[in-house]
């Protein structure tokens, strides 16, 4: 597990060293000005820490491929930028009203309320901007192929959706599908992005990205089923956020379906299908399955 740690930090690094340099203080052409404190905010939200998990699959999945990380860093980098507006959104006092994200308060906490809405707003369409326009390293087609995935992935039938379901069902009695279904579109719809976006860029076989996707989706489930876990066994120092913040809110989780050591029996079988689906791409698939095994064992 050390070595997948410090490629997961050394992709980390080319990230934020890329995110940095695409929000830097410089006007780009096309723009008229860039206001300091919405800037101020979404380097906060996007650059305050993190496992860049996401990224990592996108750089991880696309070197599946032969593609060298320099042609996949702007698709991880624009997936962040939706990641992290999705959960400067979801610290919202109208959504979570989280004051603790990553160890540090919450953008709305550091900043102010409509400053962390602008920020979020900004996170996302500038991801977009950055596939359409700074990804000019892949053709027209490839980067088309990408925005519709992605909008998809994040939107009405994926995260966004699933965020709308995980509201609407607090403090109500959930059956196993329903949980699922919220558990897919809110997380492992954008996981499962992360990894087909490889074989979009390396313009794979349906096959081969239709693996890729399913990998995402049982790896995403397995990601939320741990964090469902770690809110009822980790601290808040530990986790960076507030602890037992979903047992508080009687969100709709498999711990309260089926308690922890069920929950736990059906996080490992996910992974398992995940990893199964990795035995066409060899060993070059080591990086992917690693990352499945850290989705169990991490501690935040």
């Amino acid at each position: 597990m050390h070595e997948f740690i410090t490629l997961l930090a050394k992709n980390a690094y080319s990230v934020e060293k890329r995110l940095t340099t695409l929000l830097s203080d410089q006007v780009q052409n096309g723009e008229i000005a860039r206001p300091e404190i919405l800037l101020k905010a979404m380097r906060y939200g996007v650059l305050n820490g993190g496992k860049r998990l996401r990224p990592f699959l996108v750089i991880q999945s696309s070197a599946l491929f032969d593609i060298p990380a320099e042609h996949s860093l702007n698709i991880a980098s624009a997936l962040e930028c939706v990641h992290c507006y999705s959960l400067i959104h979801d610290d919202l006092p109208a959504m979570d009203n989280d004051t603790l994200r990553r160890g540090q308060p919450t953008v709305h906490i550091a900043f102010d309320e409509a400053t962390a809405i602008l920020a979020g707003d900004a996170l996302l369409t500038f991801a977009f901007e950055i596939i359409a326009h700074k990804a000019s390293e892949l053709s027209f087609e490839t980067r088309i192929k990408l925005i519709t995935a992605l909008a998809q992935a994040s939107g009405l039938g994926g995260m966004i959706g699933g965020q709308m379901l995980d509201l609407k069902t607090e403090k109500k009695p959930q059956e196993s599908a329903s949980i699922t279904t919220l558990q897919h579109m809110k997380t492992a719809a954008l996981i499962s992005f992360a990894c087909q976006a490889g074989a979009i860029i390396g313009n794979a076989s349906k096959e081969l990205t239709e693996k890729l996707a399913a990998f995402g989706t049982y790896l995403g489930l397995a990601f939320q089923l741990t964090d469902d876990l770690l809110d009822v066994t980790a601290s808040t120092k530990v986790l960076g956020k507030t602890a037992r913040k979903d047992e508080t809110a009687h969100k709709a989780t498999f711990i309260h379906l089926y308690g922890v050591k069920e929950t736990q029996k059906k996080r490992d079988e996910l992974i398992a299908k995940a990893e199964a689906l990795l035995i066409p791409f060899g060993n070059k698939a080591k990086p992917l399955q690693q990352a499945a095994r850290f989705s169990a064992t991490r501690k935040n």
